[in-house]
């Protein structure tokens, strides 16, 4: 009987999302029939994940060889931290930056 209840459950709720899916209103304004905008949001927001993960990449490796040379040579670690903060610094405004053109671009559109 458990099965049986959670399979109508599910089944209503698929009707249920199914009919919100279908019931779009008319639109009154003549609009091309393929719109591209949509388009080029997700293909803007795919190409932002990209390079957040260049980016993550890129600070995670700073971190490590900046630990690696700390370890290794303890004497010099303040220069190396503070070089390692200022490539953290440089590589993150890569990453702004490409935020702020995707921004540009999705304006555009």
């Amino acid at each position: 009987m458990g099965k049986l209840r959670v399979l109508f459950f599910a089944v209503l709720a698929l009707m249920t999302a199914a009919m919100t899916a279908v019931a779009q209103p008319v639109s009154q304004t003549a609009e091309p029939a393929v719109s591209y905008k949509g388009y080029v949001a997700i293909a803007a927001g795919i190409g932002f994940a990209i390079a957040v993960f260049g980016g993550a990449i890129g600070q995670s490796r700073v971190a490590s060889a900046a630990c690696e040379g700390a370890a290794r040579n303890p004497g010099a670690s303040a220069r190396i931290q503070t070089m390692m903060i200022l490539g953290l610094a440089l590589i993150e405004s890569l990453v702004l930056f490409a935020l702020l053109v995707i921004f540009a671009v999705v304006a555009r559109v």
